[in-house]
């Protein structure tokens, strides 16, 4: 039953953990990863925007920009290269316009200012390559000059070259304060961290006044420092006479509004007109007499003095070849020479005589050359002579032949229109025809997420690459299983994820089904292909989608076990009376054990039985009786296991006396019902105590138990320190140190003569000493005496030498070493 138990639940633990692995797998929503993207995301943008809310108390609303440049650069797909409609990575090198701000590839940017810079050049072919042409930005056609162009890959703030990728910043920022100048200068600089697209408006604080100066100064933000304070402005107009009505405001005032009459320059008509313009002509001549006083005035109305006669003093004739001073009521006469006049062709003069008016035409005749030069031929000076031969040269774009009759070599550019397909594949090319590649398709294509109201705009080209936007709307689609509605979630493509609503269907026991829904669960498929052989590849798993049934009602109802010991919850569907595993453990007859069996049924009970009392499937006692005995019996009891007391015993028991020498035989129901007094007697022998006391005499006691008593009574006798007097007294008073016996005046006359004599003694021993050693000392120079010997000269008297003269260095040299160890 164990092995099985363990079985099962291995079998539903694998079981869960593979269900859960197929809901993964097969699961469509990422919303969990989606909400840590969307917080780490909010973690940068709060961080990149710390230092500019700081200074605007938390005000972000001047930001939205900005943030839309930031939201673009963090989210897949949505920055991409216009040149090669290419998504732009966290680790590529960009470059940034700064008129409208679009990031590029480097790369790409590079290979593009070099093509525009040569396309230009190419059309002029005399100042090719050396003029410093300006090429424009792919997006906004803001032009840059060719050392502009971008050759390394810097941060968007410019400072720091080549920035490392740091996943908590904002993609290609090297995370410093921008610090860029704001764009119309204020003297302040961008507070934000390095970051893509315009700086915000200045969020400092000024003190300025209002644009009519009436007001106080009040401190605004920079980015909003001129205001007006509401009133009338009052500044005179440039009429002079009325002041401007309008409220504060900046810049100049505006003209005048109102109208008055006002006369012309001429003074002669009067009308109404506005009082901004005061000065107007009217459409008559002046009129007024000259000072030749033949002639009028022939000016429109004018200011000022009209001035000398037009036809006072010298006047040329019409060829200008002769000067005459005539009045100026007369003409001035021809001079009869040829005109000479430049004709109208640049080459021939006019053959008539000085005449009044235009020229005439030249009609002379000339051999003409086309305008191609390929032709001659003679004709009118002043008529165009092209030919009918078609140019065959290519025009700029090199792809199609000029065709203009008669071309003079400066083709004019291509109208053809280019019509290749752009790199979107999907709108041709608008402009002219040209050369080199085309220039990026200038659409955007909204990309829509499931239920369209997610819509983010991408370059056209990229809807089929980039990811649809993540959409914040539930999604709308209705359920797919027996439940009224779905869990929410967000909108996506595909399928729906499995429903995860409790099942609540009604089990067959009454309850309701409490485990996730099962309509939709992913089966695999076996036993559907049979493999031909061992050569054959196994397929991938089949999975379907079928409705699983109710798994068994696991609603805990409590049961009581057989014994009625406890009361356990069991699951419903297997909710039974059960065996705890427990010893029954009901009394049985004897009243001494309980039913050893395991939890049992008990059907009938005796008639005196109630409660938790003893059954007929109980055990019957077959034990020996194993109630306690008295205290002292080590006797058991005779009778098998019985209710009650046991009988009283009435064996013998062989003990030993207190003193251990003498052995007793004694009842044991004496023994174990005395008390301890009458213990005591009954175990004693009557005997004298055998033990012996500390101070080494016998205890005088009769046999006792525990340790004999310490004030022995015996007499002993007592001696003083010479020993000369002694007395008898009781041991135990010399062991508690109450006595003690002194010496009197004689014992101590006595041990002084014993001293003196002792001192006599060792004084006379000395001197014994010394004596000794001087006849030894004596004896011993005596025998050192005797002859010298002749050792050079034979007739010489040999002297002998004693024998202390001999062996003295040999007796002083020891005798000196012991006396400076003495010392």
């Amino acid at each position: 039953l164990s092995s099985q138990k363990k079985f099962d639940e291995i079998k539903k633990a694998n079981q869960a953990a593979a269900k859960k692995l197929v809901e993964d797998q097969f699961s469509s929503s990422s919303e969990d990863d989606d909400e840590d993207a969307e917080v780490k995301q909010g973690k940068i943008l709060a961080k990149t925007f710390t230092i500019y809310t700081s200074q605007t108390d938390g005000d972000a609303s001047e930001l939205e920009r900005t943030r839309q440049y930031m939201n673009e650069a963090f989210q897949s797909g949505a920055m991409t290269c216009l040149i090669c409609i290419a998504s732009v990575k966290r680790n590529q090198a960009v470059w940034s316009c700064c008129g409208c701000f679009c990031i590029f590839h480097l790369v790409c940017i590079q290979k593009w200012a070099k093509d525009s810079l040569f396309l230009v050049s190419s059309l002029t072919d005399d100042d090719f390559g050396k003029k410093d042409y300006p090429w424009p930005c792919p997006k906004c056609r803001f032009e840059y000059k060719r050392s502009e162009t971008p050759s390394r890959y810097y941060c968007y703030c410019g400072k720091v070259e080549n920035p490392t990728l740091d996943p908590w910043l904002v993609p290609h920022s090297c995370g410093q304060i921008c610090e860029r100048e704001f764009k119309p200068s204020c003297g302040h600089k961008c507070l934000l961290l390095c970051h893509p697209g315009p700086c915000p408006p200045c969020p400092k604080m000024v003190t300025t006044t209002c644009h009519c100066k009436k007001a106080k100064p009040v401190p605004r933000r920079c980015s909003a420092k001129e205001w007006s304070c509401r009133l009338p402005c009052g500044r005179t107009l440039l009429c002079g006479q009325h002041t401007c009505e309008n409220s504060c405001h900046a810049g100049d005032c505006q003209p005048c509004p109102r109208v008055s009459k006002q006369r012309c320059i001429c003074g002669r008509q009067t009308a109404e007109r506005l009082c901004a313009s005061p000065q107007w002509q009217c459409d008559q001549e002046c009129g007024k007499p000259l000072p030749c006083g033949n002639h009028t005035c022939e000016q429109v109305c004018h200011a000022g003095p009209c001035g000398d006669c037009p036809r006072s003093g010298k006047r040329s004739c019409p060829c200008e070849k002769s000067k005459f001073t005539l009045p100026c009521t007369e003409d001035v006469p021809t001079c009869g020479d040829s005109c000479d006049k430049v004709l109208e062709c640049g080459i021939h003069k006019c053959s008539q005589r000085c005449h009044r008016g235009p020229c005439e035409i030249c009609r002379q005749e000339v051999e003409k050359q086309c305008r191609c030069g390929k032709h001659t031929k003679r004709m009118p000076c002043h008529k165009p002579y092209l030919c009918e031969t078609k140019c065959t040269k290519t025009r700029d774009c090199q792809k199609h032949q000029c065709r203009r009759k008669c071309c003079s070599g400066n083709c004019p550019p291509c109208d053809q229109i280019c019509g290749r397909t752009l790199g979107c594949r999907n709108h041709k090319c608008p402009s002219g025809c040209h050369r080199g590649s085309c220039n990026p398709c200038p659409e955007t294509v909204d990309v829509k997420c499931n239920c369209g109201r997610t819509v983010i705009k991408v370059p056209c080209g990229r809807e089929r690459t980039i990811k649809p936007p993540k959409c914040k709307q539930l999604c709308s689609r209705p359920p797919t299983c027996h439940h009224a509605t779905q869990e929410k979630h967000y909108c996506h493509f595909g399928r729906c994820p499995p429903c995860r609503q409790p099942c609540r269907k009604m089990l067959a026991c009454g309850h309701l089904c409490p485990v996730s829904c099962h309509d939709e669960a992913l089966v695999k498929q076996t036993g559907l292909h049979q493999s031909a052989g061992p050569w054959e590849q196994p397929s991938e798993p089949a999975f379907i989608q079928t409705a699983l049934p109710c798994p068994p009602c696991e609603v805990p109802i409590p049961v009581e076990c057989l014994g009625q010991h406890e009361v356990s919850p069991l699951p419903c569907h297997s909710a039974e009376p059960y065996s705890c595993k427990r010893f029954c453990g009901r009394l049985l007859d004897c009243q001494n054990h309980t039913c050893m069996k395991e939890c049992h049924h008990v059907t009938k009970l005796n008639s005196c039985a109630a409660g938790n009392k003893v059954g007929l499937e109980c055990s019957q006692c077959e034990e020996e009786c194993t109630k306690p005995r008295p205290s002292g019996c080590p006797h058991r009891c005779v009778l098998p296991c019985h209710p009650g007391d046991c009988p009283s015993c009435l064996q013998m028991l062989k003990i030993k006396c207190h003193c251990k020498l003498s052995i007793l035989y004694i009842e044991c129901l004496k023994l174990t019902c005395a008390d301890l007094k009458e213990k005591e007697l009954l175990i004693s022998c009557k005997n004298q105590c055998p033990k012996e006391l500390p101070c080494g005499h016998r205890c005088k006691e009769v046999c006792h138990s525990g340790s004999c008593p310490l004030n022995c009574s015996q007499k002993v006798k007592l001696r003083c320190l010479c020993k000369r007097l002694k007395k008898e007294i009781q041991c135990s008073k010399i062991q508690e140190g109450q006595v003690s016996l002194e010496c009197d005046a004689l014992c101590k006359e006595m041990k002084r003569k014993a001293a003196e004599i002792k001192e006599a003694e060792a004084k006379a021993a000395i001197e014994e000493e010394k004596r000794r050693q001087q006849a030894e000392l004596e004896a011993f120079e005596n025998r050192l005496k005797g002859r010298r010997k002749n050792k050079r000269r034979k007739d010489e008297v040999e002297v002998e030498q004693s024998s202390w003269q001999k062996y003295k260095n040999l007796i002083m040299l020891p005798m000196f070493g012991v006396a400076v160890v003495m010392v």
